[in-house]
């Protein structure tokens, strides 16, 4: 047949070719569309919000589910007729958020903003990127830096109003640790912070804290700690709760200590849900400890601990009286295994 209608044949394989070619095209412009920021067509998608929520992240692997229920619980809704606007926050780093919760069910637009100093938390421009999003979420990194970037700027009040409105906020690591109000900020401390070692045989050298940068209802009275399991870090909550309590900042404190790949989720009620491949713990110190001073070993008895696996919950507004085990520092050195 080819030889029967040469041109027609030529014909063909011009307009296949053709073809071809205005599809790669429409493909290269949909992908170059998407990825720089992964935005939809407008910002102008102001739902009515269900929050507010918070996700506080263990550090690892995020946890998916967690990110997607916060998303889920400001829209008041699992299908996809509701949308919201979602603002990464980080110091420094890249923009790989974007792609993991642009695909996201109920997400209208994503964008990164990299926010490393006290000039660029108070232009007018980040600030009401901030103002539009309905969840906010915090990246890991180093939580000092945040500290001297963000706070009294007008970013943090930015940050405020989202909680506010109803909406979500998120965060991982070191973006978790920001949100209590009592914040080991490791401002004194090297690169790698202090551990729980250190911090049991002297609970004051190179241990700094920050007071009150987002003032979260259920969070109040509460000191984060992340990266928990994998790094052994139950001497050094407990450090960090007998500080408060012998330097007169309360005379109760309540530690959330979560592990890695595990996320703890607080609903608008308070209460809140373990996520994830691991435990949360809960840890209480409601009295004076023995002994807590600088340069010489903690002594504190009877903490007071919840340990809470995957898909069980914990009442911060109304505190449980029971389900705990107690466990005592004398000397710098557990009375027994604290896990």
């Amino acid at each position: 047949m080819t030889q029967a209608f040469p041109n027609i044949a030529r014909w063909l394989k011009t307009v296949g070719s053709n073809l071809m070619k205005m599809g790669a095209s429409i493909i290269t412009r949909l992908t170059a569309y998407l990825k720089p920021n992964f935005q939809s067509n407008t910002l102008d998608v102001h739902p009515s919000l269900a929050g507010p929520v918070l996700n506080i992240g263990g550090g690892g692997i995020d946890v998916e589910e967690a990110i997607q229920w916060m998303i889920n619980q400001v829209r008041g809704t699992t299908n996809h007729t509701s949308k919201v606007n979602v603002i990464v926050l980080r110091t420094y780093g890249d923009d790989d958020y974007n792609r993991l919760i642009y695909a996201m069910k109920g997400v209208n637009y994503v964008e990164t903003l990299v926010i490393s100093n006290k000039n660029d938390a108070n232009k007018a421009e980040i600030v009401q990127k901030v103002r539009n999003a309905d969840v906010i979420f915090f990246a890991g990194g180093d939580q000092c830096q945040y500290i001297r970037s963000w706070k009294n700027s007008k970013l943090e009040t930015a940050i405020e109003s989202v909680y506010a409105k109803g909406g979500a906020i998120g965060g991982t690591s070191a973006g978790a640790m920001i949100q209590s109000q009592y914040i080991y900020d490791a401002c004194a401390s090297s690169e790698e912070g202090i551990e729980t070692k250190d911090a049991l045989v002297d609970p004051y050298k190179d241990i700094t804290f920050t007071y009150n940068l987002f003032p979260w209802k259920y969070l109040k009275g509460t000191i984060i700690d992340t990266h928990f399991d994998r790094r052994k870090r139950m001497g050094r909550i407990m450090a960090f709760i007998a500080r408060q309590i012998q330097d007169g900042v309360s005379q109760s404190v309540l530690g959330i200590a979560i592990s890695e790949e595990t996320s703890v989720v607080v609903d608008k009620y308070g209460l809140a849900k373990v996520m994830g491949r691991g435990a949360a713990y809960f840890v209480l110190g409601d009295h004076q400890p023995e002994v807590c001073k600088p340069r010489t070993p903690l002594t504190f008895s009877d903490y007071k601990i919840w340990r809470v696996p995957y898909g069980d919950t914990f009442d911060l507004k109304n505190r449980p009286t029971r389900g705990y085990y107690l466990r005592s520092v004398r000397q710098g050195r557990f009375s027994s295994d604290p896990y």
